[in-house]
């Protein structure tokens, strides 16, 4: 190299070097990490030409006691510094990382041409220090876009939570609210000044407990949870809720606070249940129907098993319902199907389950009778109580039932089998006088007695 070579042509022949120096540091920074070399290196090597042009030009003494004081005049556009500075901040660099990356730039140049100039005279010396001046003006240059770029993303984030229909909380890692948007204050019916330094349990709501539980979790594991509670708020607001737990992570990838997003799903919740309702129980009677029934027969049967306890199927058929139907009408018809469904529900415990599987079939899950006559109790009670007279269309009706018992596990083991045996029971007792009942294994029962 010659002796009298300029810092700024150093610069150009030796950018290679100096950017693979300074590569290995920018590596070394989290949010760099991911970054492919291009992202890493552009600005750098834009920096660099800029440095190197700047200090080709010619600098009276007032433009250099103003660039040393750090108030030269803008230059026109976007410097390499100032899109340096915007991607790094939308990259999630901090200002020291970004400052960081700066002092590696100075150090590497420095570095490299102090190895190959160990002394340095005259022209090199004055170019050594504007070298500096530019570079501390590049930080500037990127801080302040950085700034910019950061005070414009906070003002628009500003904006979208205050916009924001959804109640949106951040808790410390003490559970205390640090900040609530409109939603949030709206929702609650209190002042933001009463919710902040107070936690979920302060406030009083009884899903507090619950929140507190999953957020030692998301603090700990780092990780999200999403939730559902349900409340009425002062504000009368909503019932059903759904909630996102999600934490916030500093330079470190440790959490220093955690993000509660709400969202009222109380209409949506309520349709999906009027739905499931609807396609789970009779439309007249009110009763679970044939699909609810044989879930919950599944269901019981499941823990007839593991805890060893009886359990019977009762399958009834109405007689003289069709009499009704044609000589008084089919609303008559509904509504004694209606009064049916209400006395075979006073007959049986609140936990059996009373079903309409079509027409003038019910049947009954019962789970509380551990002898064969308990069963045939309960039977002849819903016997007894059909055989009262029912006031149809202003006047007396009366009807009977003919009853099919299937027993767990002696008859059968599943649902379906369960229930076709006290169907086949209950065509025993149709054949016979109206008013019997059957059981599956044709042990003939009547008026609770054997025959």
């Amino acid at each position: 190299m010659q002796i009298n070579m300029r810092l700024a042509d150093f610069i150009r022949a030796e950018i290679e070097p100096i950017l693979q120096d300074w590569e290995e540091f920018a590596l070394t920074i989290l949010p760099a990490k991911d970054m492919g070399k291009t992202g890493l290196r552009d600005h750098a090597r834009g920096m660099l030409l800029e440095i190197a042009e700047d200090l080709d030009s010619h600098q009276s003494e007032s433009e250099q006691a103003a660039k040393s004081m750090g108030r030269e005049p803008k230059a026109e556009g976007e410097t390499s510094a100032e899109v340096h500075g915007g991607d790094r901040q939308s990259s999630g660099f901090s200002v020291i990382d970004t400052v960081s990356e700066f002092r590696a730039l100075r150090a590497s140049v420095v570095s490299h041409w102090t190895k190959a100039y160990p002394t340095i005279t005259g022209q090199q010396v004055e170019d050594l220090t504007r070298f500096h001046e530019a570079i501390d003006q590049a930080v500037a240059e990127s801080l302040e876009q950085y700034a910019t770029v950061k005070e414009t993303e906070t003002r628009l984030f500003g904006a979208v939570l205050l916009a924001s229909p959804d109640p949106i909380y951040v808790l410390d890692l003490e559970g205390v609210f640090i900040y609530a948007n409109k939603a949030t204050t709206d929702l609650f019916a209190m002042e933001l000044d009463a919710i902040i330094g107070k936690s979920v349990l302060d406030l009083g709501f009884s899903f507090a407990s619950e929140i507190q539980h999953h957020l030692e979790k998301v603090i700990a594991d780092k990780s999200t949870h999403r939730g559902k509670f349900i409340y009425t708020f002062a504000s009368a607001r909503g019932e059903r809720f759904e909630y996102l737990l999600a934490p916030v992570l500093d330079e470190h990838q440790n959490t220093e606070a955690v993000v509660c997003i709400c969202r009222d799903v109380t209409e949506q919740a309520l349709a999906e249940e009027k739905i499931w309702h609807t396609a789970h129980h009779d439309l007249l009677t009110g009763l679970p129907n044939r699909r609810l029934f044989l879930d919950r027969l599944e269901q019981a049967i499941k823990h007839a098993k593991r805890s060893k306890t009886p359990l019977s199927v009762l399958f009834m058929d109405l007689d003289g319902f069709k009499n009704v139907n044609d000589t008084l009408g089919h609303e008559a018809g509904d509504r004694l199907l209606s009064d049916v469904a209400k006395r075979l529900t006073n007959c049986v415990r609140e936990g059996d389950t009373v079903a309409r599987l079509g027409g003038d079939e019910f049947t009954v899950i019962l789970t509380g009778a551990k002898q064969r006559a308990d069963v045939a109790m309960v039977a002849q009670n819903i016997i007894d109580a059909l055989t009262l007279p029912f006031n149809i269309a202003h006047q007396p009706v009366q009807i009977s039932v003919s009853i099919g018992i299937s027993l767990y596990p002696h008859d059968a083991s599943s649902p379906v089998a369960l229930l076709e045996a006290a169907d086949q029971a209950m065509y025993k007792s149709k054949k016979s006088d109206s008013n019997r009942l059957y059981f599956h294994d044709t042990v003939d029962m009547e008026g609770g007695n054997s025959a």
